[in-house]
């Protein structure tokens, strides 16, 4: 049922893998910023940076840019379709969210887009991002952050390419072998994290608050 995903998944890593760097690297960079901005593709940067170089292991020193540029261009332009625009955030995402992570902006500022930025999911990118646009925050210093990270990120996968070369592509060999029942794990965990995130905040909302104190009058009339 699934096969085309296969199919298109290792289809397209498999063709950056083999382009040259002249084609390889805007592929990248259009693939980061796609991923970044308008459409999800969960792990698809992370994947191909590990195979393209633990099979081109010379590429370490570069390749991971590539990426981290088109992550930080795709943030950009979300960053600047939801300039300004809180009320979006609000009709968007649930309002104990948005009060969390402008907690989280309030005390780091920028900084607050790092750690999401490094992990990969279920951790969420997009709403720190767009969140960034809609409170108005520097876009130089937030494209400078990103990108940084990403970077980061990726060139963490590159040197473990690189290093551990020999157990990378046995170990990419058995992911192509076991697709869909990595596919379906990395699903069920993600939807199993998301669920009791959700119960989580649910509980919490329903958590009774302290009953409010009846004041009487010195009339006797409360």
């Amino acid at each position: 049922m699934f096969d085309w995903f296969k199919v298109w998944f290792l289809g397209i890593s498999g063709k950056i893998i083999d382009l040259p760097i002249t084609a390889a690297a805007p592929t990248m960079i259009f693939v980061g910023a796609l991923d970044s901005s308008l459409l999800s593709l969960p792990e698809v940067n992370d994947y191909i940076t590990i195979a393209r170089i633990a099979h081109l292991p010379h590429e370490v020193y570069f390749f991971p840019l590539f990426p981290a540029i088109g992550s930080a261009l795709g943030c950009l332009l979300l960053h600047r379709i939801v300039r300004g625009g809180e009320q979006l955030l609000e009709r968007k995402f649930k309002s104990d969210q948005l009060d969390r992570i402008k907690a989280l902006y309030r005390r780091w500022g920028l900084l607050a887009l790092v750690i999401p930025a490094l992990l990969p999911p279920p951790m969420p990118f997009k709403i720190f991002v767009v969140a960034a646009g809609a409170l108005g925050y520097p876009t130089a210093r937030f494209a400078l952050v990103v990108f940084v990270s990403r970077a980061i990120r990726y060139y963490f996968w590159g040197l473990l390419a690189y290093f551990f070369r020999d157990e990378v592509l046995q170990v990419l060999g058995w992911l192509e072998e076991h697709f869909f029942w990595v596919l379906g794990t990395t699903v069920t965990v993600v939807a199993l994290v998301l669920i009791i995130r959700w119960l989580t905040i649910r509980f919490r909302s329903r958590k009774p608050g302290p009953r409010p104190e009846a004041s009487y009058s010195v009339d006797g009339r409360s």
